[in-house]
């Protein structure tokens, strides 16, 4: 089975960039893509951006379009979020799962979960 791990989470200035990454061990991938979420304290997980094992679907939130880019490197088997001119509000966990299928951002289609990395933007 594959598992996830994110790291590159990390105190930040407002405004400033933070690249995240997960790394897949195992030898093959079931799923359609890779997401990554995010969790505030005391808000519900929410997508961020999503990505296609075939690189032809991409998908970000409305709240970081323009801002984030998802991104992979097969050869590694690692997925990249880059972040940039972060917002305070983006201070939370960070977390990559596979996605089950295309074309959805509810977070009952995803699993097999990593542990996640925390981003604090703050100055």
């Amino acid at each position: 089975q594959v598992q996830l791990a994110e790291s590159g989470g990390g105190l930040v200035l407002p405004g400033g960039s933070l690249r995240l990454s997960c790394v897949a061990s195992g030898h093959t991938f079931s799923s359609y893509g890779l997401g990554w979420f995010r969790q505030a304290p005391g808000k519900e997980r929410e997508v961020v951006a999503a990505i296609s094992w075939s690189n032809t679907d991409r998908y970000y939130s409305h709240a970081v379009k323009g801002r984030f880019t998802i991104s992979k490197d097969d050869r590694k088997k690692t997925v990249y979020l880059d972040m940039n001119s972060l917002r305070p509000e983006a201070t939370a966990v960070y977390y990559c799962a596979e996605q089950r299928r295309a074309s959805t951002t509810l977070s009952t289609d995803y699993y097999n979960w990593g542990r996640g990395t925390q981003v604090t933007v703050s100055s």
